[in-house]
């Protein structure tokens, strides 16, 4: 165990200990004077704090001491009631602070009494509850904007986790700060009880026991008992002052007492009013001149004083600024800052600025952090952070999307404006400024919000300008996110899945696939929409196979077949028969011996004109498909369709290939053409 873990368990032991077993009076000096020494460091130490976070342990610490504090109390009335002769803290704060005056003592106490339930509990239990209440309101607002800079790259990953734990941690504080106050004052309510079982106890115990008179009994005890009382209150009120500062000190990390001076004292003027007033009331006033006007004097020369700090301070501000931005000059230009790529950005005009404003009501912000948390459950992958920017270089309503730093795509809108499209069935037109979407390319019109409902009961589809751009977004990010699923994301999925599948993980890497390899497999399924959500039967898949190949492409059509059932619901819906395209035998026979194997990997020698056919071929079935209104897949064996994929992707870029292990059981096909050459 640590010292620190014995001390606090003796702590507690010894304030259990005190309730059962009588103490001498020796030992409760000792734990008199160890009481108010605690009471001291913790009302310091909120006082100095820089941060109430800082001391977050506070609500405990009242507990503990508050316990401490009344088995003190038993002790010394047990010493009291039994022998007369508590200790000299006791005896001496009776006569002492009580001027050997049993009623000046109990007048002191009952003061004592009235600050600490009156003053410092009450205004203490009112605004820990109120900081309390506020907190909790708070956080929404606070998680929001934390997103929201988060977003925007104000922040990074780590800084935007810190917020968030500190303010879980506020909130927790203050809720149990709210419920701590009602420690302090059970703690004054007890005093006062304790005192008065004291005081008539042991006046009893006096007349009756020792044979004292009444007089002599009362004045007797009557100063221990005060004497007693003022050693557990004045601790007390120590630790209710304390509770005090730290709930009404403001949440921010700055020297305590430097700010409260500085507040206090920071303005000459204020100084020069308070010390002309201090001197005319001691002139024209019966007041004595002696006390008033040195005082007057005092707060005109301390604003003097201060009013020339302030103008060296400028100066010193001016000069340190001036060297700055000169050491900014001749210093050579740094660089390094200006090699980082930001993996998403998307960059709008001015006139755009207000959806993504939150002061103006926008909500683009809101829609991209709804953007990350979609594709993260739809494909199982982390969206880097996506930094959104206003560039004055392009048109107000234009808009660009970039990948690693190089435009990919673009966009316009209309502000106050509503695009309409039609789905292709509504018959009735209605007037506005033809454009086409973004992100499919279908033609349609910007109409006002007059036209809004008109358009909607018609049939059109209508969206509003967020929702075009964060449409755009996201399409922009599917199509590219296998090229941003870095090593270091591959790591930390896999971090995730041993946590729950440690042995799977250390069998598989480094040990049979490295990191690279994975992220290879896990890339290529994504290329083609592939979730990769599913990464237990991903690795369990690659762990089965490894050992025979490394290659990737082969390693992802052994995974695509473990995950046909996810394959089948995406492409094949339930209870419906689906329109195909296969693939004649003589063109996979052909294409299977034209694979060369190198130890890079495979790659197609298929001649140029027998290529065309095929791709000839291919866009008049698919054309076939998409009159018809669906989508184009194409089925193949399990053996050719890595290498059908490869040949067809720059020419039909959206074209499903699909084997048959890849489709379940189940699932009605219906061939509508075949792929000849």
């Amino acid at each position: 165990m640590k010292k620190a873990d014995v001390g606090v368990a003796l702590y507690l032991l010894a304030a259990v200990i005190f309730f059962i077993v009588p103490i001498n009076s020796t030992l409760l000096d000792v734990m008199l004077a160890i009481n108010i020494s605690l009471a001291m460091i913790v009302l310091f130490n909120t006082l100095f704090v820089k941060e109430v976070l800082d001391m977050s342990f506070f609500p405990t610490l009242l507990l503990f001491t508050t316990i401490f504090r009344i088995s003190l109390n038993v002790s010394s009335t047990r010493l009291i009631l039994t022998t007369g002769a508590p200790g000299n803290v006791v005896e001496t704060f009776g006569n002492f602070v009580g001027g050997g005056d049993m009623i000046v003592g109990a007048i002191v106490f009952i003061i004592l009494i009235i600050i600490q339930f009156v003053v410092i509990n009450k205004g203490s239990e009112r605004v820990a509850e109120v900081t309390a209440r506020f907190t909790l309101d708070a956080m929404p607002g606070k998680q929001m904007a934390i997103d929201a800079d988060l977003n925007t790259g104000t922040i990074t990953e780590k800084e935007a986790r810190e917020r968030r734990n500190k303010i879980q941690e506020e909130s927790s504080f203050f809720g149990s700060m709210d419920g701590a106050t009602k420690y302090v004052k059970g703690d004054a309510a007890a005093g006062l009880l304790i005192t008065f079982v004291n005081l008539i106890g042991g006046t009893i115990m006096g007349v009756l026991r020792q044979g004292m008179e009444f007089s002599d009994a009362i004045q007797r005890y009557g100063l221990l008992t005060m004497g007693d009382g003022l050693c557990s209150q004045i601790p007390s009120l120590l630790i209710s002052l304390a509770t005090g500062i730290l709930v009404t000190k403001a949440s921010k990390e700055a020297d305590f007492s430097n700010v409260l001076v500085g507040q206090l004292f920071g303005i000459p003027k204020v100084l020069y009013l308070v010390g002309g007033t201090m001197a005319f009331l001691g002139i024209v006033t019966p007041l004595e001149w002696f006390l008033f006007v040195p005082f007057g004097i005092a707060f005109i020369v301390a604003g003097r004083m201060v009013e020339k700090n302030l103008g060296i301070e400028e100066i010193e501000e001016e000069v340190s600024m001036a060297e700055t931005e000169a050491e900014e000059i001749r210093k050579p230009e740094n660089v390094v800052s200006l090699l980082q790529v930001d993996p998403i950005e998307l960059e709008f005009g001015y006139g755009i600025i207000p959806l993504a404003d939150v002061n103006q009501g926008g909500d683009l912000l809101d829609r991209v952090v709804m953007i990350r948390r979609q594709i993260a459950l739809e494909l199982g992958t982390v969206v880097p952070i996506i930094r959104l920017r206003d560039n004055i270089q392009l048109n107000p309503n234009q808009y660009i999307i970039k990948i690693k730093g190089i435009q990919v795509t673009e966009g316009e809108i209309l502000f106050d404006h509503y695009m309409a499209m039609n789905p292709g069935y509504v018959e009735e037109e209605i007037t506005g400024i033809p454009t086409f979407e973004p992100s499919f390319h279908l033609p349609a019109i910007w109409i006002t919000e007059s036209q809004r409902e008109r358009a909607e009961s018609l049939g059109y589809t209508v969206v509003d300008p967020p929702s075009i751009i964060a449409t755009h977004l996201t399409e922009v990010i599917r199509s590219h996110i296998a090229e941003l699923l870095t090593r270091q994301d591959v790591q930390n999925l896999i971090n995730n899945l041993k946590e729950s599948n440690p042995v799977l993980v250390d069998e598989l890497v480094p040990k049979l696939l490295g990191l690279g390899e994975v992220q290879k497999v896990l890339q290529n399924l994504l290329s083609e929409g592939i979730s990769i959500r599913d990464l237990l039967s991903i690795f369990e898949t690659l762990a089965d196979h490894a050992s025979a190949t490394r290659d990737t492409d082969v390693l992802t059509e052994y995974v695509r077949q473990s995950l046909k059932r996810a394959i089948s619901s995406k492409y094949f819906p339930a209870n419906e028969t689906t329109s195909v395209i296969t693939l004649d035998p003589k063109v996979e026979q052909e294409i299977m011996s034209s694979v060369k194997q190198t130890e890079q990997g495979a790659y197609l020698t298929l001649d140029p004109e027998k290529t065309k056919a095929v791709m000839a071929s291919v866009e008049e079935e698919v054309s076939k498909l998409e009159n018809m209104g669906k989508s184009a897949i194409v089925i193949t064996s399990p053996i050719v369709r890595m290498y059908f994929k490869k040949l067809t992707e720059e020419y039909f870029k959206d074209l499903i290939v699909v084997s048959y292990n890849e489709v379940e059981s189940n699932v009605e096909l219906q061939s509508v053409g075949m792929v000849t050459a």
